[in-house]
């Protein structure tokens, strides 16, 4: 019979063995726990970014850029937004999009950001002055639940004045039918 008073597992002569292995190291830490939900945190706010909703953004119809306007900037894009029109769940679509070198000096693309349903196509070369090159994009629209413009981020090797990447940015929508 095991009294209150004294401890139950006595008379079974239990021996416990303090680990080398300090604790710390054997199991994560709270700042383990905190860096894994800050990189967590950061990964889904980039993917929110690469996709938002029709909701939120403005239609705006696609039309060329004037020469005048096209004078003083880095590269000339023949449009910056595609209308896709009615697209049905699973269905994939084909676009493209076409730019001029205007900045007086070679250019290269360096990085293309697009949404997980967006798989671009760029050339990597090199552009002299006057040069055209072309973005062939195509969209998969099976894991989509909604309308959507989808912005595609297009970073050049060279840099601006001050030193920062050269980026440019062309969009395309599509209205999901289900």
């Amino acid at each position: 019979m095991y009294s209150t008073l004294g401890n139950p597992f006595k008379s079974a002569k239990i021996r416990f063995i303090r680990s080398p292995i300090p604790l710390r190291t054997r199991y994560h830490t709270n700042q383990d726990n905190l860096i894994m939900r800050l990189i967590i945190t950061i990964f889904s706010f980039f993917t929110l970014l690469s996709c938002h909703t029709a909701q939120t953004v403005q239609v705006v119809a696609a039309t060329p850029i004037p020469a005048a306007k096209a004078a003083g900037t880095f590269v000339t894009w023949d449009k910056k937004l595609v209308d896709l029109g009615p697209v049905k769940k699973g269905e994939t679509r084909t676009t493209f999009f076409e730019f001029t070198n205007t900045s007086g000096a070679d250019i290269q693309i360096d990085i293309v950001d697009a949404c997980e349903c967006t798989k671009v196509d760029f050339p990597r070369g090199v552009f002299p002055p006057g040069a055209t090159g072309r973005l062939g994009v195509v969209f998969d629209s099976k894991d989509k639940d909604a309308s959507e413009t989808i912005g595609i981020t297009v970073v050049f090797k060279q840099n601006d004045e001050k030193g920062n990447p050269r980026i440019e940015s062309v969009e395309y929508k599509f209205e999901l039918l289900k």
